[in-house]
């Protein structure tokens, strides 16, 4: 209890230090001079928490899985092979540049084999669609083609932990360069296979984990990682899957952190009072495993987020239509105990929010309920954390302290070890105290022209939707 309240203390005096008044009247200024690539830039240089809503695997940006998965260095030897030719109006959309290993690629009868080619062989024109197909990129891309599409054309692309692991550490270089310091991703080992198609064995699965994130790339970005797991909320045997989960991140709680359930929640096999009498005997096994769950991804009024409190969620993912539950609302703006995890563009690309101004984000932030800004599967969005700060700034003019405290929302609410939690929220306080003194010096015009130093890195959605593109 002494340390719950020593560390209680810490972070109401961190509060009080940073974000504080006398930064506010600049940043406003700061905001009403700056054209959208100095505010871009201004955001983009922002310290930032972290990440808590994160797919890995859907994390990954398309360009950065191709060059790994064609570099025989980086892709453990493996030779990937993706359906390039034979293509027609009857080939099944998510036939369409899927993708296989060798081992299953040299299983497929000739006539089969004839539409696949590897995949580093594509042409210029092959490889920009190869890339465009796991993205959410043009108008009529949504929901569908996400869920149903996307996910598995993705394919065996998935099953290499070679793959996957450097995936992971391109998000961590990306995250810290635009200064997020912690990332809790849904990363899981076990549906890893080698390349003869057999199980990679979980515990040499997680030895991998942890040579790789030793390594000086992974250490050199300044990102902290921790893991989630994940289970598809609606497989016949997801209640099995969870007390197998369990049981590993029980053996592995260094890294694993924390329970999530995922999954599309318009199909109703995975309604969350499914899992209830699980996580109860699981509760009754090992000690408290923190758990965030997605809930409230709907367009209409359901009780899927009051029931996903009942599970023992301490954490809701999107939480969209809580706005359509006045009682579970009122319940969570008075506890202030459930963070809601906020993903602006996620819900507008998947058409929860299709216009952004009518997003329950504000409502949620101004009367009490804890949010913070995440990514999703920024990888299919072809977006960044820089983009999810910079929509929230111009749809709903967030001042200095509500962009302080999203960042430390999103640390307070980690499942991040009580240790590393309390430096990487000292270390946020100082930060931001940083920030605030560079950008305080002088006159709004110097702190203006401060930020033309800065060099921001967009992607797609950045082009797309806001016009902005950086020189690399």
């Amino acid at each position: 209890m002494r340390i719950r309240l020593v560390f209680g203390v810490c972070a109401v005096a961190g509060f009080l230090r940073a974000g504080g008044a006398d930064f506010s009247d600049r940043y406003n200024a700061l905001v009403a001079k700056a054209d959208d690539p100095l505010l871009y830039a201004f955001l983009y240089d922002l310290p930032k928490g972290g990440d808590l809503h994160n797919h890995a695997g859907g994390a990954d940006r398309a360009e950065w899985v191709y060059a790994a998965a064609c570099d025989p260095k980086r892709n453990g030897g493996e030779t990937f092979y993706t359906r390039a030719l034979g293509l027609t109006s009857a080939t099944a959309p998510e036939e369409r540049y899927s993708n296989l290993r060798k081992s299953a690629f040299d299983l497929l009868p000739e006539s089969a084999k004839a539409n696949f080619v590897p995949l580093a062989s594509l042409d210029p024109t092959q490889r920009s669609e190869w890339i465009s197909s796991l993205q959410l990129d043009a108008p009529g891309k949504g929901r569908n083609e996400f869920f149903s599409v996307i996910w598995p054309r993705k394919g065996q692309l998935s099953s290499s932990l070679p793959v996957s692991l450097e995936m992971l550490v391109e998000n961590m270089k990306a995250f810290g360069a635009e200064h997020v310091a912690y990332l809790e991703t849904q990363f899981m080992v076990d549906h890893a296979v080698d390349n003869q198609g057999r199980a990679v064995d979980p515990e040499e699965a997680v030895a991998a984990v942890k040579a790789r994130l030793a390594l000086p790339d992974a250490v050199q970005s300044g990102v902290t990682v921790r893991f989630e797991h994940t289970i598809l909320r609606f497989a016949p045997d997801a209640e099995a899957r969870l007390e197998r989960a369990y049981g590993f991140v029980e053996r592995h709680r260094d890294l694993w952190v924390g329970m999530n359930l995922a999954g599309i929640e318009e199909n109703g096999k995975g309604y969350p009072s499914r899992f209830l009498a699980t996580f109860r005997k699981m509760r009754a096994i090992y000690p408290t495993l923190p758990l965030s769950i997605h809930a409230g991804e709907m367009d209409g009024p359901d009780h899927h987020i009051r029931d996903t409190l009942l599970l023992g969620a301490s954490r809701i993912g999107h939480g969209v239509n809580l706005i359509q539950d006045p009682e579970t609302l009122l319940l969570l703006q008075q506890t202030r105990r459930v963070l809601v995890e906020v993903n602006l563009i996620s819900n507008q690309l998947l058409e929860y929010v299709p216009n952004l101004d009518n997003h329950p984000f504000p409502e949620y932030l101004r009367t009490g309920v804890p949010v913070c800004l995440n990514t999703d599967d920024r990888g299919m969005w072809d977006s960044n954390m820089t983009d999810e700060y910079f929509t929230a700034v111009r749809h709903f003019h967030l001042s200095w302290a509500e962009i302080v405290q999203l960042g430390r929302n999103s640390l307070t609410y980690s499942f991040a070890q009580p240790e590393v939690k309390a430096g990487l929220l000292a270390e946020y306080d100082q930060r931001v105290a940083q920030f605030e003194k560079r950008y305080s010096a002088g006159s709004v015009d110097e702190a203006l022209s401060l930020l033309k130093t800065v060099h921001p890195v967009t992607y797609g959605y950045g082009k797309r939707v806001f016009g902005l593109e950086f020189p690399r």
